[in-house]
């Protein structure tokens, strides 16, 4: 019989149905990476969504035969331990088609038309005191006729992609950094940056992505550009960027990802006068967060548990 073991029960606020084979059960509301060990002796399913399963601890759990991943990304997993111990690794992908996109254009939107600073005036007595019905002191741009670019064309990219069309937006898909050839449908990485008013970055944290966007990046795009980070925190050079912002080397950044999470003292984008910046937006991992989105995600983690006891595993990257 099957011992499942679920680590993070806390990380996503739905019903998680059991699955239809033998098993027993074991679930934790949050675990501390120093309990993982401890909590998944005997397991031969461990579920986990952000705690990290590395190569060590991989083969100090001699019963473990699956890993289901309660999320798309699977950084935090040793992949070619795995491989090697022939442990089956299953993502969830495709639950968050909407939920994301929205949230980037939520950020987009807020940014492009300098919502917070707007407020922050109107909060200040600005209006008030205004001389005439209303007050010009931040540029708001449209959406529409804007270039937006795209780093990473899978599920969620190609949401952002339907939503920017409807706004008039001129989509550009992006091309590797550093590729020797340019697949067709797709624009250089560096003519990307160049020509993009806005840049949404929708691209796994690996080896080659890592620091994707740093400061040679940020210095080649427009000043007016946007910069919108809904993947990974890695993905972008944090110290670069806070410069940027502070140095107005582009308009403004909406992010809901750090490197580090939840972030330690000393993040530089945490910093009480960049957080105070009405250009830069920064929000919890929340952008996939929907209530429909995450009861898409218990439903598919269910359903992975399932096609892996039947000897059928889907959603593999190991």
């Amino acid at each position: 019989m099957h011992r499942i073991v679920y680590l993070e029960r806390e990380s996503i606020i739905a019903d998680v149905r059991r699955p239809d084979f033998p098993h027993h059960w074991v679930e934790h509301a949050q675990t501390l990476q120093v309990q993982v060990a401890q909590r998944l002796a005997g397991a031969t399913i461990a579920i986990v969504n952000k705690l990290t399963l590395g190569g060590e601890l991989i083969a100090a759990l001699p019963a473990l035969q699956m890993v289901a991943v309660a999320a798309t990304g699977t950084n935090n997993v040793d992949l070619e331990a795995c491989r090697a111990r022939r442990i089956v690794v299953s993502n969830i992908r495709g639950y968050a088609e909407h939920t994301v996109p929205e949230h980037v254009f939520a950020l987009l939107l807020a940014l492009s038309r300098n919502v917070l600073a707007y407020r922050q005036a109107v909060a200040a007595g600005k209006w008030q005191a205004s001389e005439q019905f209303c007050f010009f002191d931040f540029p708001i741009r449209d959406l529409h006729g804007a270039t937006l670019a795209l780093v990473g064309s899978g599920s969620l990219g190609r949401g952002v992609a339907r939503l920017a069309e409807a706004f008039g937006m001129r989509v550009l898909r992006c091309e590797r950094k550093g590729a020797s050839a340019v697949r067709a449908g797709y624009t250089p990485f560096a003519e990307a940056l160049r020509v993009a008013d806005a840049i949404s970055l929708h691209c796994p944290l690996n080896a080659e992505t890592t620091h994707l966007i740093g400061e040679p990046e940020l210095r080649a795009m427009k000043r007016s550009a946007l910069l919108i980070n809904s993947a990974r925190g890695g993905l972008v050079d944090e110290t670069a960027l806070a410069r940027a912002l502070q140095e107005g080397w582009i308009a403004g950044a909406g992010f809901d990802v750090l490197s580090v999470e939840p972030p330690g003292a000393g993040n530089v984008l945490l910093a009480p006068d960049l957080l105070a910046l009405p250009n830069f937006l920064l929000t919890p991992h929340v952008a996939w967060a929907s209530r429909p989105a995450m009861q898409s995600l218990a439903d598919q983690l269910t359903a992975n548990l399932e096609a892996f006891a039947r000897g059928e595993p889907q959603n593999r990257v190991a």
